[in-house]
């Protein structure tokens, strides 16, 4: 198997030493709009990179082994997964859920552990990534799951049992493989899916500035 190591190379131990070295620190320029409209000026230094892979592939698994990974390396890392329009947070019968249902557009809940925004578009056209970034509060890395269509760096996240085609043959924007087995004519290189150290690596050398996404 191909394993893809970025710290074998010079240019991207910079980046990797720099990307540490500024973990902690307040990014340039935090939110700037919400999701419903605004330019993305000064969304900052933020850098964002994607999991993507076919249902069942496994990329919230290696999500929540990956996350603590950064987390020790001293990265405020943030998440975005996309879901089916279906979904729902809220419950029927609480306080929030009757506001929403009565036409609120937002509401926020709060408390000493923790907030929630949500937000009705009520008929309006789902937000582009790149607004929904600009939502979050500033950190040094987002990973998103999902929005395999969107360009942004991403790592696909393959296993043969699942009974799908590779994706990066068709998308320029993956620059590598996570897999559980070798991967026969792979045209990028290939992680071994068990090694949480060399894909956290591989994230942190491919992600890109959040402003990218709005050009």
């Amino acid at each position: 198997m191909r394993i893809f190591h970025p710290a074998l190379r010079r240019p991207v131990l910079r980046r990797l030493a720099g990307m540490v070295q500024g973990a902690g620190k307040e990014p340039r320029s935090p939110r700037s709009v919400k999701p419903d409209g605004g330019k993305l000026d000064g969304i900052g230094a933020m850098r964002v990179v994607g999991l993507a892979g076919w249902s069942g592939a496994g990329k919230t698994t290696l999500l929540v082994r990956v996350l603590p990974v950064l987390v020790a390396r001293g990265l405020r890392v943030s998440t975005v997964k996309h879901a089916h329009h279906t979904f729902d947070i809220d419950h029927p019968g609480k306080d929030s859920h009757k506001h929403r249902v009565a036409g609120a557009t937002e509401v926020l809940i709060s408390s000493a552990e923790r907030w929630a925004l949500m937000h009705e578009l009520r008929g309006a056209g789902e937000p582009s990534l790149g607004r929904l970034i600009a939502t979050l509060s500033p950190v040094d890395l987002v990973i998103v799951e999902g929005y395999k269509r969107d360009r942004h760096p991403k790592l696909e996240i393959y296993r043969a049992v699942v009974g799908k085609p590779l994706m990066h043959p068709d998308d320029p924007d993956i620059f590598a493989v996570a897999s559980d087995a070798d991967v026969a004519g792979a045209r990028v290189p290939v992680i071994d899916l068990g090694d949480a150290q060399a894909i956290a690596d591989a994230l942190m050398a491919h992600a890109v500035e959040a402003a990218a996404l709005a050009r």
